[in-house]
């Protein structure tokens, strides 16, 4: 007898219908999986037999052959446990579909115990996404656990189960259920911030350059001596970045659903990621890859923040990666058995000390460092990566006055306000496009949107040519103006948001 069972893997971040066929014959008593299986797959004969038997079914002592089509395809994990196991108990008739439901409608995913318990697998968003855009109506059986992180997308109907005895239950009519229904709402609200920005004593400038980086996607290097300020500073951006849209939550969870980071209890990410990789990270680990590769950091801060504090103990040829994402606002990773595409838009932050003792230019320490050390310190920054890095800040040591002062600081809500309105002046100028931001504007945004009085454009000309920038510079600092311009509401770029935008490449001239 044969069965066909739909099933479904991951590909990346989207999804792949596979096909589970099922064939059980006349034969010595074998249990053969083919269709390009890994070592996980293989190993589902083992898992399969024992669930099939403690389930209260009897496992048959035939030929039994599946086959996971498309054959083309590497098949990777354990998420075909459940579909395998379904299309034995049909192919043997040992359970026989209710006339209310099609194979051609059912799609199963998960994996199964030795006792036939369905245990949670990664993944489940892509394909139920997939499945709502594709095959509109599907129903979707898989893992209790899982069942809240299926239910997010509408347009498919969930069903979770805990046993394979369940399912049985459920598709032979002895039982009936209700798709699972979760509200998407309930996961989004302001959680209370840990860190404020309001904690911050000082730094004005550093404090201006974090508001304009959160108002346009801009990317930001701090650089000071210890102990200035740098990563407390940084590790607050997120604090000024509005709440993920659906959409993007979406987007950003079947990442880190791929990933394997969602927990049971928060199956949908709504906070803005932040990532800080320690300085002796891969740069497979970075961008992502492996065998058959998986999101790296990078990706993992989609629709975020990724900081990388400390960043010239980086090796070099690490940091080098991220000028593809910076520009493209994602990363292919070719392997010989695969080409994958993530996703990579997030707002990088840098910090660095000035040298390898941490204080050159300081006016309280003396720097021990020679000229040699501190070039062959400062050359793991390459100028291609700092050209990229839109604001470029110096965060000088705070006085002592400055930190025990008793005044107020401007609180991360009171900033994130601002952010949100620049942020609306953006959406509307950039709706019908893919872009959403002003640091992700192209040429073509760029004639269109950043309209210079003619004054601005004389102090903006003759300030390339003295530093001489590249146009890439260029063309950051006019993005960087259009973000200040939207910060004051303005349509044109006046001459202050031309000066300020400029005051942000200071260390494109002294970076030797």
């Amino acid at each position: 007898m044969l069965a066909r069972i739909l099933s479904a893997t991951t590909w990346g971040i989207e999804a792949k219908v596979v096909e589970v066929e099922v064939d059980v014959g006349a034969g010595l008593p074998a249990f053969q999986i083919v269709g390009l299986p890994d070592a996980a797959v293989q190993e589902s004969r083992e898992r399969v037999r024992s669930a099939i038997k403690n389930s209260g079914f009897s496992f048959p002592a035939q030929r039994v052959t599946v086959n996971l089509a498309p054959a083309f395809l590497k098949k990777t994990g354990s998420d075909f446990d459940l579909p395998i196991a379904l299309g034995i108990l049909l192919a043997t008739g040992q359970i026989k579909l209710a006339s209310s439901f099609s194979l051609s409608d059912l799609f199963l995913v998960g994996e199964l115990s030795l006792s036939g318990e369905i245990k949670p697998v990664n993944g489940i968003l892509p394909i139920a996404h997939f499945l709502s855009l594709q095959r509109k109506d599907s129903l979707l059986l898989l893992s209790l656990h899982n069942a809240t992180e299926g239910a997010l997308v509408e347009g498919v109907k969930v069903f979770g189960f805990r046993h394979l005895g369940e399912i049985s239950d459920f598709l032979t009519g002895k039982v009936t259920r209700s798709p699972f229904v979760v509200e998407r709402e309930r996961f989004f609200s302001f959680s209370s911030l840990s860190e404020d920005l309001s904690e911050v004593k000082g730094q004005k400038r550093a404090k201006r350059a974090l508001e304009i980086a959160a108002s346009g996607g801009h990317h930001l290097l701090f650089i000071g001596p210890p102990g200035s300020g740098k990563t407390m500073l940084a590790r607050r951006i997120p604090s000024l970045l509005p709440l993920l849209s659906l959409d993007e939550a979406i987007e950003v969870t079947k990442i880190h659903s791929v990933a394997g980071l969602l927990s049971l209890d928060q199956p949908l990410v709504t906070e803005r990621p932040f990532r800080a990789p320690h300085h002796t990270i891969s740069d497979a680990a970075l961008i992502g890859g492996g065998q058959w590769p998986r999101p790296g950091e990078i990706s993992l801060a989609h629709h975020g923040v990724l900081f990388l504090d400390e960043v010239l103990e980086f090796r070099r040829n690490v940091l080098e990666t991220l000028r593809e994402p910076l520009e493209m606002g994602k990363i292919t990773v070719s392997r010989a058995q695969a080409i994958i595409t993530y996703p990579a838009r997030f707002i990088l932050v840098l910090a660095c000390n000035p040298c390898p003792c941490g204080y050159l230019g300081d006016a309280q320490r003396v720097c021990t460092c020679s000229p040699r050390q501190v070039a062959q310190y400062r050359s793991k920054l390459s100028g291609p990566l700092l050209d990229r890095i839109d604001l470029q800040v110096e965060v000088p040591r705070l006085e002592v006055s400055e930190v025990s002062a008793e005044r107020k600081e401007e609180s991360s809500l009171e900033v994130r306000k601002r952010v949100e309105r620049a942020r609306t002046i953006q959406r509307e100028r950039f709706a019908g496009d893919r872009i959403m931001l002003n640091g992700d504007m192209k040429t073509a945004h760029l004639k269109k949107f950043c309209l210079l009085t003619r004054e601005a454009k004389k102090v903006l000309e003759s300030s390339v040519e003295k530093l001489a920038l590249s146009m890439r510079a260029y063309h950051h600092i006019l993005k960087v103006a259009r973000t200040i311009a939207d910060l004051e509401e303005e349509d044109n770029i006046q001459v202050h948001h031309v000066a300020e935008a400029i005051q942000y490449r200071s260390l494109d001239r002294r970076w030797e």
